[in-house]
């Protein structure tokens, strides 16, 4: 065992001591064999010896967690980069965001008093029985992996529960989104921040009464109903966020769109309400960049690559507002692997439409799919399976790549090996 994985594990339990042992060992087979860093199977092997460790690793450390069906990833990295200034946080950096990729965070940085952890919808009540997060960042919530999550008026009634066992924790909720304001409406501690909602396919109808929500401007309410937007207490517009008691300060990010701007609202109102300065904590997620791959550019050959994630509806909408209509080629990359949902009648929710005056290449296991759908939006387009090959297919210059989950890892793992000449 390194020395630092003798010391993390100091003020354990014997069975979590074992189990901490247990995930180095594993972690070092993992890296010794060029399988990668390990640091998911170990929080998978310690996990089978000791299935209480998340709760035993938070102890001590003042938690947010991050969850949402979009953005979450980028939230969390600018939730622990605004939270730096307070001390040391532990967080994902790979998004892994259900039970062993958390004890796997927890466990890399045992010292660490603070933990920013990104949370997959359907595990924040039990993750939040483990750690008792002192904050709980909301994001928005709608259709996603219908295979596998279910309809999404379900998450919403769970987080409602979950959140009902917390009291003490404070809820960052988005008031622009029907169903997160549902879920947190209860809540004794809330932070209410108008981080938009571009998409409201999923919130035609109130979640508590059945009830249809009616829309003025930016304010909605419930017919028959008291159940209505609050009140923010955080905004933003193009330049700037808008606090309590008057707070106004510029906001610049490294990232693009404006469901960017409204991640980074809730950010920093989770880091303010945990005692963070609202300017440093503005300064610090406008560091935040490249996520694991997402808007990342890259040189291949005679193209220069920028790699834009959307997984459902929702995500889709808020990517194609990205899309550079300029750039000299678009490639749209679909799997419908486990992790992306196999289930890929979500694509007939995309306003692929936006797409007409744009030559597409339609790329990734469903491509075919892709391509139907493109078919009915009236989008030119080819059909080239391979996403490498669908790029090198693209006039030379600037091009847009707009991948779902699985497609969007193996593109990135395949444009690494490109640019280290590695086929």
């Amino acid at each position: 065992m390194r020395d630092e994985d003798r010391k993390s594990s100091t003020g354990l339990p014997m069975r979590a001591r074992l189990a901490l042992r247990a995930a180095a060992t594993a972690r070092w087979a993992s890296q010794k064999t060029g399988r990668g860093k390990g640091s998911m199977i170990g929080g998978l092997v310690a996990l089978k010896i000791d299935p209480t460790l998340m709760a035993a690793l938070a102890r001590g450390k003042r938690s947010v967690v991050v969850t949402g069906t979009n953005g979450k990833s980028t939230t969390t990295r600018m939730t622990a980069a605004a939270l730096a200034d307070l001390g040391e946080v532990a967080s994902q950096a790979d998004g892994a965001n259900m039970d062993a990729g958390i004890v796997a965070a927890l466990s890399l940085n045992r010292p660490a008093e603070w933990a920013a952890l990104e949370v997959d919808e359907l595990h924040v009540p039990h993750v939040s029985d483990a750690v008792n997060p002192e904050a709980l960042i909301l994001l928005n919530l709608s259709r996603d992996q219908l295979d596998r999550v279910g309809e999404i008026n379900m998450i919403e009634r769970r987080l409602r529960d979950g959140i009902a066992r917390h009291p003490e924790t404070t809820v960052i909720a988005n008031c622009d989104d029907v169903l997160v304001t549902s879920a947190a409406y209860d809540a004794p501690k809330v932070v209410w921040v108008a981080a938009g909602a571009g998409w409201a396919g999923d919130s035609v109808s109130c979640p508590r009464s059945g009830e249809p929500i009616l829309r003025d401007g930016s304010h909605w309410y419930s017919t028959g109903t008291d159940f209505e937007r609050p009140a923010p207490d955080w905004w933003f517009d193009d330049k700037n966020l808008y606090g309590p008691d008057g707070f106004e300060h510029p906001m610049t990010l490294a990232v693009p769109g404006n469901a960017n701007r409204g991640n980074a609202a809730q950010a920093v109102a989770a880091a303010v309400a945990l005692g963070a300065d609202p300017v440093k904590a503005i300064a610090a997620v406008g560091t935040v960049g490249e996520v694991a791959g997402r808007y990342s550019v890259q040189q291949i050959g005679q193209h220069r690559v920028r790699m834009l994630l959307a997984k459902n509806p929702a995500g889709w909408q808020e990517a194609m507002a990205m899309i550079d209509q300029d750039a000299d080629g678009l490639v749209i990359a679909v799997n419908g692997q486990v992790p992306d949902g196999e289930d890929l009648s979500w694509l007939w929710d995309v306003r692929f439409e936006a797409f007409e005056n744009m030559q597409v290449v339609a790329s990734g296991e469903r491509a075919t799919d892709l391509g139907v759908r493109l078919i009915y939006a009236g989008a030119e387009h080819t059909t080239i399976g391979d996403p490498m090959a669908a790029i090198e297919s693209c006039p030379p210059g600037r091009v847009e790549v707009l991948a779902n989950y699985t497609a969007f890892r193996d593109l990135n793992n395949a444009l690494a090996r490109a640019q280290k000449g590695i086929r």
